[in-house]
């Protein structure tokens, strides 16, 4: 039986929270499902971090929830500015659309910043992508976010039913790695997620895409059976990616987590301490209030330093 249930949410530290609501329910119609803030002892436990106060927003597209995180002590430090799509701190999440036309264009008006240069149609020389569009660009801390449009033939089913929205909900998210072997062990073998695809993507339209030159990626695709998928995004070539900064804390803005659901919170934490896998939080940690929606969780890091929020409800 898998480990993990489900990935609940995807969590994103930013500088400014009003601002950031601004965009995500602005520019790409997310809704707002609570607003609360978090503070005390068993929270400074959760993050490793002292004196800790933050507001926590989470929000809704579609059947999918992110959750946004403003420290407002201690602050913690901005995103490079020289970040590539290949450095190991990257995330992103990939936002369906109906229409990428339409949905650039919405982009245009709201003067996104972007990653790539304009939106990509995946060719037929990549089996397992042909047809997709795909764009990156960038909220307004630059954290990095993808519109990716499915043909028929792609991606989950549910993505082509009709419907009069444009942004549509998250099909996943994606993880910048340096070894899909020691990845996979990871999150396979000691979370319990199904590998359900893999692709080779090179060429010209995927250096566009991530804005890399040379770009040559082994992509894996899992799933935790319910909730967006989890991609691994390994860079082949070019192999200048940067490691995720050792010293990094949850207040950092290049900070985000991947929430998965389980059943008994301290079983998996003593399973994943036996494991050496580095945590965050000392343990897992009960939590005062249900105000993030779980009773018990803690943090910790995958292979390449990514976080990741294991919760019990």
């Amino acid at each position: 039986s898998s480990l993990v249930q489900e990935l609940a949410s995807v969590g994103i530290t930013v500088s400014d929270m009003d601002e950031a609501i601004a965009f995500y329910s602005n520019v790409l119609t997310f809704e707002t499902v609570s607003d609360t803030e978090i503070y005390g002892r068993e929270y400074e436990q959760l993050h490793n971090i002292s004196g800790m106060r933050a507001r926590v927003v989470q929000m809704r597209l579609g059947t999918e929830m992110i959750e946004l995180t403003e420290y407002l002590s201690p602050r913690g430090r901005p995103i490079p500015v020289d970040s590539r799509s290949n450095d190991l701190w990257f995330q992103h999440i990939a936002i369906v659309v109906k229409d990428m036309d339409a949905a650039y264009q919405r982009l245009l008006t709201f003067d996104v910043q972007h990653v790539s240069p304009s939106p990509q149609r995946l060719p037929d020389t990549i089996p397992a992508a042909a047809g997709i569009e795909a764009f990156y660009f960038r909220d307004p801390d630059g954290h990095n976010l993808e519109l990716i449009a499915f043909p028929p033939d792609k991606g989950n089913p549910r993505w082509q039913e009709p419907t009069d929205a444009l942004f549509l909900g998250i099909d996943h998210t994606a993880i910048g790695i340096s070894d899909t072997t020691t990845s996979l062990e990871f999150y396979q073998d000691y979370l319990g997620l199904e590998v359900v695809g893999r692709s080779e993507n090179v060429g010209p339209e995927q250096e566009n895409l991530n804005n890399v030159v040379g770009a040559h990626l082994q992509i894996t695709g899992l799933t935790a059976g319910a909730g967006p998928g989890l991609e691994f995004l390994d860079y082949l070539a070019p192999t200048t990616g940067r490691p995720y900064p050792p010293d990094s804390q949850p207040n950092d803005l290049w900070h985000w987590d991947t929430t998965f659901v389980v059943q008994d919170a301290e079983a998996i934490a003593t399973h994943l301490y036996n494991a050496d896998v580095p945590f965050i939080s000392p343990g897992s940690i009960s939590t005062p209030t249900q105000a993030l929606g779980f009773s018990k969780g803690f943090l910790v890091r995958d292979p390449d330093g990514h976080a990741i929020r294991i919760i019990e409800r």
